[in-house]
C-alpha cells in the first residue's frame, strides 16, 4: 500500500512538473507576457506592444513546411501586410544549441533578407523558454494576440498541411481571416486549430 501511494505521488508530481514545463495557453485569455532580445540587440517584453494586434510566428530555416511558406513569399508578403497596418510581428526560432534550426543572429537576419521578409523582430529562444511558455510545438505554429493583451487565435497557418507550394493558393489562411475579422470588429470564428509542420526542436 505504501509503495502504491509513493508510485502515485511521483506520477502526480511528474505531470504536474510537465505541465509547468510544457505550458499551454489558452484562446480567449490572457496571453502571457515575456521579455526578450532579438537579433539586433533590441530588448522588447510583450507587455510593450498593449494596444496593438501581435503575431507570434515559430520558424526554423531548416524546416520544409518553413520553406514552403518563405520560398513562396506568403509569409513575407503577411508580415508586409500586416505591419504596414501596425501589426507587431515577432519571428520566433525555438531550437536548442546543436539542434536543427540553431543559428546566430547574422544567419537568421540573413534568411528573413534573402526571403524578402519583414517581421518587426526575430527571436532566438534557444533554451525554449517562450516556446514553453506557449507551448509552441511545429514550425510554423502561429498565434495572435488582439489590443487588449487576449489571444485571438493559435494554430495552423492554413488548413493545408502539406509542403507544396501550389496548395498556398486554395488554403484556407487562418492569419488573415483572424486579423482581418478582429481588426474589423467582427468575430473571430476559429480560435485554435492543430498546428502542422516540423517539430520544434527543443
Amino acid at each position: 500500500m505504501q509503495r502504491f501511494k509513493l508510485v502515485f505521488m511521483l506520477l502526480v508530481l511528474s505531470m504536474l512538473f510537465s505541465g509547468l514545463t510544457w505550458a499551454q495557453v489558452v484562446s480567449n485569455q490572457t496571453a502571457p507576457n515575456f521579455a526578450f532580445t532579438d537579433t539586433m540587440g533590441q530588448k522588447h517584453s510583450l507587455s510593450d506592444y498593449k494596444g496593438k494586434f501581435v503575431v507570434l510566428e515559430w520558424f526554423e530555416p531548416d524546416c520544409p513546411f518553413v520553406k514552403k511558406h518563405y520560398n513562396s513569399g506568403n509569409i513575407p508578403g503577411l508580415q508586409k501586410q500586416y505591419t504596414a497596418k501596425g501589426v507587431i510581428w515577432l519571428s520566433i526560432d525555438s531550437s536548442a544549441v546543436g539542434k536543427q534550426g540553431n543559428y546566430p543572429s547574422e544567419v537568421l537576419n540573413k534568411f528573413m533578407s534573402d526571403k524578402g521578409a519583414a517581421p518587426t523582430a526575430i527571436i532566438i529562444d534557444a533554451n525554449g523558454t517562450i516556446g514553453h511558455l506557449y507551448g509552441a510545438q511545429t514550425t510554423p505554429h502561429i498565434f495572435i494576440i488582439n489590443p487588449q493583451g487576449t489571444l485571438i487565435y493559435q494554430g495552423a497557418i492554413d488548413d493545408t498541411p502539406s509542403t507544396d507550394i501550389d496548395d498556398i493558393k486554395t488554403a484556407k489562411n487562418y492569419v488573415i481571416a483572424t486579423l482581418d475579422a478582429a481588426m474589423n470588429g467582427k468575430p473571430v470564428l476559429v480560435s485554435t486549430t492543430k498546428s502542422y509542420g516540423c517539430s520544434v526542436k527543443f
